[in-house]
């Protein structure tokens, strides 16, 4: 594949809501649902090193228009 004709990507990063005990998440469906009818994909976790999803990780192919 040329270099010319990769995707480009920007990423994005999500906190999972928290709960008021700030031990559980809450549910992010709608922030997902919001953020992927903006084009945004799910694509990894980035959790703690002793267990829990700290961030989501989200991705989009970069505007072209956006470049310039």
């Amino acid at each position: 594949m040329c270099a010319q004709n990769a995707t480009q990507w920007e990423y994005r990063s999500l906190r999972p809501p928290r709960e008021e005990t700030q031990k559980e998440a809450s549910d992010p469906t709608d922030k997902l649902n919001e953020l992927g009818a903006e084009g945004w994909e799910f694509v990894d976790t980035i959790e703690y090193e002793g267990g829990g999803t700290k961030y989501l990780v989200l991705k989009r192919p970069l505007d072209a228009d956006m470049e310039e």
